[in-house]
């Protein structure tokens, strides 16, 4: 792969990489701690909602953002003809 494609790939991929990070973070983070007191008057489910982010919802955003992780790299990967060997 040429340098200029191959930079553009690898800025791509920290783009990817910066955007699904800041969605984790503002999950785990924010709504677990930081959010946790005006989303616990949110009741679903029988449970706070604030209390379910920081016992479950930070865990299936993680596992869903690494679903999307994977479909974005793909799709990438095509764009830019990289396979793996």
């Amino acid at each position: 792969m040429e340098k200029g494609k191959l930079q553009a790939y690898w800025k791509t991929n920290l783009s990817y990489l910066i955007a699904l990070l800041v969605v984790w973070f503002v999950v785990s983070f924010g709504f677990g701690i930081l959010l946790v007191d005006q989303l616990n008057a949110i009741h679903v489910g029988g449970f706070k909602l604030g209390f379910w982010f920081a016992q479950q919802g930070s865990i299936y955003t993680f596992v869903v953002l690494i679903f999307v992780y994977v479909a974005l790299m793909n799709r990438l990967d095509k764009k830019y003809d990289v396979r793996e060997d």
